[in-house]
């Protein structure tokens, strides 16, 4: 009787932390599509002024000010985080990485959004991004990294992960191209060679392709082409990506390579496409959970 008790009450620590987890996980994901909701128009109308992408710009405001929530944004529309430099502007102080740091204090959320734009295009150090295109959110998000906008060795893959999980990238002012009815093919449009690697097989995409083209070309329904490939209906493919015609392994074969070594703009999702292995199967091989954001160096097990 004693024992059942115990196991009864227990049981309800667990539960507890259960329900707080997900209720944490609910109002972060409420917060977030408050806040994209909020600014994604102030982001589009950066990008077609500095060229930038708007998905990349609204990641960095949502890591940077936790959605609007963290005390820069509430108190100083500070929204990415800019230290003061050679600002001659109003000022707060707040630790970081070191204490009591000099940030930047905005009248409004709009003129951070602005500075930090102005504040990529002013510094050489950030010239290269700006010969990328501006859908290209995975290139901007690794070369921020590289070029030092922030220390933390995850930081373009954080980028990514939130593009992709809240589909950022379709404001990014992508142009569709969809056959017609007759399934007839724009002139640009190229065939694909298919090839097979790790018993799967696979095309390239060419620039501009979409789901719709291969998969008229190829004879598959569209919807088979997005579930092998685990992608949401508005992923917009870039040239380069690694398309499977065929569902995607549980793990490599033996002679493959058990391992993967993170790389800086790498998600579980890329990884997954790299090697031809389920999205779920990648996690659950590592024990990592869903909100795991791999980091440049991390090894990860591929069986």
């Amino acid at each position: 009787m004693h024992s059942e008790h115990f196991r009864k009450f227990g049981l309800l620590p667990v539960l507890l932390i259960l329900s707080i987890v997900q209720s944490y996980g609910q109002q972060r994901s409420n917060n977030y599509e408050k806040y994209i909701h909020k600014y994604k128009s102030v982001a589009i109308e950066q990008q077609k002024k500095y060229k930038i992408p708007a998905s990349i710009t609204l990641a960095q405001g949502l890591l940077e000010s936790g959605a609007g929530t963290g005390r820069l944004a509430q108190e100083a529309n500070n929204h990415f985080g800019i230290k003061c430099h050679e600002w001659s502007g109003k000022k707060i102080f707040h630790n970081d990485d070191a204490l009591n740091e000099c940030f930047r204090k905005y009248s409004d959320a709009h003129d951070s959004y602005e500075d930090h734009s102005l504040f990529l295009v002013g510094r050489d150090r950030y010239a290269s991004l700006f010969r990328l295109s501006s859908t290209d959110y995975k290139n901007w998000a690794k070369g921020l990294q590289r070029c030092g906008y922030a220390t933390d060795r995850a930081y373009a893959n954080k980028l990514i992960k939130i593009i992709e999980d809240y589909e950022l990238y379709q404001y990014d002012n992508v142009k569709f191209v969809r056959p017609s009815s007759d399934k007839s093919f724009p002139a640009w449009y190229k065939p694909h060679n298919v090839y097979v690697s790790n018993g799967l097989l696979y095309i390239i995409a060419n620039q501009y392709d979409t789901f719709d083209l291969i998969s008229n070309e190829l004879g598959f329904s569209t919807r088979k082409l997005r579930k092998y490939n685990e992608i949401p209906k508005s992923y917009p493919l870039t040239k380069g990506d690694v398309v499977y015609l065929e569902s995607k392994n549980s793990k490599v074969p033996k002679d493959a390579d058990r391992f993967h070594t993170v790389d800086v703009g790498e998600s579980m999702h890329t990884i997954s496409q790299l090697h031809g292995i389920k999205v779920k199967n990648l996690y659950k091989m590592n024990n990592k959970k869903e909100d795991y954001i791999p980091q440049e160096g991390d090894i990860l097990r591929l069986r």
